[in-house]
């Protein structure tokens, strides 16, 4: 079936082509071809690797939070992948569109850039959060949909992989897509989100909470006994 979706960001008369039949945007920066399975680093975008700005919705709003970015150059070093799985709401509630998002990940791609790094590739949920009682729409964290989608886009091991974020909700969609191991920033929404995170905590799952994504660049190398 066809899905409308490019491997490669385009430019933001063409952003059509990265949204695909579910609504959902991809963005694919690396080839899979002849890799063997891989540990990922997923990471929430706002509050996360850029700070949290109510609705983002121009590019000068993008300010790079440097631990996050120090967490992406390790993992480039390291040949390990870098996915941003962002929720993007504020598109279906108009606040703003693809083409402006295009811009945002622009921006953010040239801070990452700027600081020696890049991100593999980028998945966003345009959805609004389902009325109480009704499941999550399809992708939307802590839906484990988009990192699903990337770990079969790049040939990721979940099980060995790391999922960063400011909110529990990405930790959940972390482990409900089969990871081992969540990390919540002191960033963003990090700090009232701390109890929730550690609930989430099991002898499958393990949780490190309020410790700088600069930090995680150490356990970063944890990950290449099993597989470098």
């Amino acid at each position: 079936m066809t899905t409308g979706i490019t491997q490669r960001a385009t430019m933001p008369g063409a952003w059509r082509e990265n949204v695909g039949e579910d609504g959902n945007w991809r963005s694919l920066r690396s080839d899979r071809a002849g890799a063997a399975p891989r540990p990922g680093l997923f990471l929430d975008r706002d509050g996360t690797v850029i700070e949290e700005v109510g609705y983002l919705s121009r590019p000068e709003q993008v300010r790079p939070v440097g631990d996050a970015i120090a967490a992406i150059v390790r993992a480039n070093a390291l040949g390990i992948p870098v996915v941003v799985v962002t929720n993007q709401s504020g598109i279906a509630r108009g606040i703003f569109d693809w083409p402006a998002y295009v811009a945002i990940e622009a921006a953010v791609d040239a801070a990452v850039a700027e600081a020696g790094g890049r991100i593999d590739a980028v998945y966003a949920c345009p959805h609004a959060p389902a009325a109480a009682g009704e499941p999550d729409p399809p992708g939307r964290k802590p839906d484990p949909g988009m990192l699903l989608r990337a770990a079969n886009d790049l040939n990721l091991d979940p099980g060995a992989s790391w999922i960063a974020g400011d909110r529990a909700s990405d930790l959940e969609a972390g482990r409900r897509a089969g990871l081992r191991r969540g990390w919540l920033a002191p960033t963003g929404y990090g700090r009232r989100e701390a109890d929730a995170a550690r609930a989430l905590a099991s002898e499958v799952f393990e949780v490190v909470v309020g410790r700088p994504l600069s930090a995680l660049a150490a356990r970063l190398e944890e990950l290449r006994p099993g597989w470098g």
